[in-house]
């Protein structure tokens, strides 16, 4: 398949390279010094599943150069979702092109389908503990590397599938599940507990497991998101709340977020499409999120003042 990755970060990196591995005609949008490095002397990844040295790789910083494609893998923080939609997805576009959302957050597929039309729009996520350490260098440190994606009305279409095969084909860990907004909303729930948390307190998930009262706020975290999917009409599952308390426990003590991250070392911070989506989303429905305010009036300052001095 022809696939492009905007955003050749430790996510679209990660993805990108096993595909192009796998023999599919991969295009990789980047900029600066990473950009520069990946068409200089190609695409390193190392992985706890596998390292992988890609010695040439079409990079670009201009979609332009890449033309249509039959999937598309949009990858890039949620604050940069409607820039980059709007500089690199037209090129892209046939006319049967999927755009493909492994971002952070919620609201990211309404600003993507904005500029090319729902029927292009593919719901997705990605379970990965990835970044980029150096320029040209992604590096998987533990866990999962897995991507989940499906058909926003979930219909099966030839796209996905064959999609699907050319993932399984590279030896990700890849699932089309019978509604992928249930995912979505899953992974955003997980996410929401974990970098509120580990960004708030600013210590790993293991010292926020050993504290009661912050474990506790870990779950209400987890179930007020809940509340609020359902207030959205998502079909929330029994159990789903004892699910992502159980993946918590698996981590790894060590365990930070991206969010935590950002913050610590002065990034912007992606709090907006996170806990900030939840307060918004709650407020419209009646919905009520103490936790999640809380959370949010703790970091809006850290991410005001880190969007500042970029």
């Amino acid at each position: 398949m022809r696939i492009a990755v905007i955003g050749t970060g430790g996510v679209g990196g990660y993805f990108g390279a096993r595909l192009a591995a796998a023999g599919d005609e991969v295009g990789f949008i980047a900029r600066g010094e990473h950009g520069r490095t990946l068409r200089e002397r190609g695409l390193r990844l190392r992985s706890t599943h596998g390292d992988l040295h890609l010695p040439e790789v079409v990079a670009t910083d201009d979609a332009r150069d890449l033309g249509p494609c039959d999937v598309v893998l949009f990858c890039v923080k949620s604050y940069s979702t409607e820039q980059a939609a709007t500089q690199h997805l037209p090129p892209l576009m046939g006319d049967d092109t999927a755009v493909i959302s492994l971002q952070n957050g919620m609201g990211n597929l309404e600003r993507i389908a904005a500029v090319v039309g729902w029927e292009h729009v593919l719901g997705g996520l990605a379970l990965i503990f990835s970044t980029i350490t150096e320029p040209g260098v992604i590096e998987h440190t533990a866990g999962p590397a897995r991507i989940v994606f499906g058909e926003l009305d979930g219909a099966a279409r030839p796209r996905t599938s064959r999609f699907l095969e050319r993932c399984e084909a590279a030896g990700i860990d890849a699932a089309v599940p019978p509604d992928i907004n249930v995912a979505m909303w899953d992974k955003f729930a997980f996410i929401c507990a974990l970098a509120g948390t580990t960004a708030a307190v600013r210590l790993p998930v293991g010292e926020i497991r050993e504290a009661p009262r912050t474990w506790q706020l870990f779950r209400r975290l987890v179930e007020e998101t809940y509340d609020v999917a359902r207030a959205e009409g998502v079909a929330v599952p029994e159990g789903a709340v004892e699910e992502r308390l159980a993946f918590a426990r698996s981590l790894e003590p060590d365990t930070h977020s991206s969010l935590h991250h950002d913050l610590v070392t002065g990034g912007r911070m992606e709090l907006d499409a996170l806990h900030g989506a939840v307060v918004r989303m709650a407020d419209r429905h009646g919905v009520e999120v103490p936790m999640s305010e809380a959370v949010h009036a703790i970091l809006e300052p850290w991410a005001r003042r880190n969007a500042e001095q970029r």
